[in-house]
């Protein structure tokens, strides 16, 4: 295993530029997700440090190396794709020797290597089986176990899970996670599912427009996030934002105003007095069905998932998702009232940075 840095990496195609100067350090044998929109530049990144793109400007350095100008055979990268690009005339034991054996490795340690990956991998049953006769998982424990073969410095994996059904990607994303605990390995992952991004990474990247918005732990971009992107980016449901604007309570304190309702700023004067328009954000925990709650909502339509249920309600002409362990639930149509502690909220100004995330003060103000 090795660190890899990039260090103002740009990219162009022609006139048009796609990665905005990125600056990243990854330790050895950390697990790194790169996530974002579509077009966002996760995969092109990707792709500069195998080696399969140019960099324009910027360098890559990998351990001790600078790989920037390397073919990717001198790289010691390994690449797990989307699609599984395995030979279909080969076996998977086949498919698992063909690059050592196109590098003429001495056949014992071809053996030992293969039969290595098959145990770390589960693979030994489908040896001598063509990717024809293989389930959408065993082809892609494949692909992995050829990437495994080649003790690369650093695995790259390009959404290797998106083709996957849901039932499998689950079970795929534990087998991951497992692998890297196992092999201790540096790994860099592509995915657009926030979800395998939570569940998988030491840290996660969000990218935005060929550019790194944050870099955290996934429950420091949850619960820290430094913009109102990252914040509805990262998990599912979305957290939600809610137009307000400042003003002052009846008891002539700093409020945010959402139609008629005052509720308590958790901040200063300082901090809101340039601030025309505020975006209130909650995350769908944060939101209770309560007799006395001081937002009143429509319920437009309710998902039951066993043991939680989300309502998708409309205040003040704005949707809300609620989050609910509540056994009776009310229908769609129904009129709910809807409490949350000021305090679990985040506060984002017109450009979408967070202006607090304060625990000062707690309650609910209402005219």
């Amino acid at each position: 295993m090795a660190d890899l840095q990039l260090v103002s990496v740009k990219k162009r195609f022609g006139t048009a530029q796609t990665i905005h100067g990125v600056d990243l350090q990854i330790q050895p044998g950390e697990f790194v997700v790169f996530v974002g929109p579509s077009g966002c530049g996760k995969s092109t990144l990707l792709r500069m440090i195998a080696g399969l793109e140019s960099v324009t400007e910027g360098e890559v350095h990998i351990g001790s190396r600078n790989v920037t100008v390397l073919p990717p055979s001198q790289r010691k990268v390994a690449m797990v794709f989307q699609s599984y690009a395995l030979y279909p005339h080969m076996t998977a034991e086949q498919n698992l020797s063909f690059g050592m054996r196109m590098r003429r490795v001495p056949k014992r340690e071809i053996a030992q290597k293969v039969a290595r990956a098959s145990e770390v991998l589960q693979l030994g049953p489908y040896l001598k089986q063509k990717p024809g006769q293989l389930s959408g998982g065993q082809c892609q424990r494949v692909a992995i176990g050829r990437a495994l073969v080649q003790d690369p410095d650093v695995f790259l994996f390009d959404e290797p899970l998106s083709n996957l059904d849901a039932e499998l990607r689950v079970k795929m994303r534990a087998e991951i996670a497992d692998l890297h605990r196992r092999l201790s390995a540096t790994m860099i992952y592509v995915t657009h599912d926030q979800t395998e991004a939570m569940t998988l990474a030491d840290r996660i990247v969000v990218l935005r427009q060929g550019r790194i918005e944050q870099v955290g732990t996934p429950m420091a971009l949850y619960t820290n996030p430094v913009n109102q992107f990252v914040a509805g980016f990262i998990g599912s449901p979305k957290m939600n934002f809610i137009t307000v604007k400042p003003g002052v309570s009846r008891e002539g304190k700093l409020a945010l105003q959402l139609g008629d309702l005052s509720l308590a700023a958790p901040v200063g004067e300082r901090q809101l007095k340039n601030s025309e328009s505020i975006t209130l954000g909650l995350r769908p925990e944060h939101l209770q069905l309560t007799t006395e709650g001081p937002l009143i909502g429509r319920v437009q339509s309710v998902e039951q998932l066993g043991s939680i249920s989300f309502l998708y309600c409309e205040v003040a002409g704005q949707r809300l998702c609620v989050q609910t362990q509540d056994l009776q639930l009310p229908r769609s149509g129904d009129t709910v009232r809807l409490g949350f502690d000021i305090c679990d909220a985040y506060l984002f100004d017109r450009d979408g940075t967070v202006i607090s995330r304060q625990k000062a003060q707690r309650g609910l103000i209402a005219s």
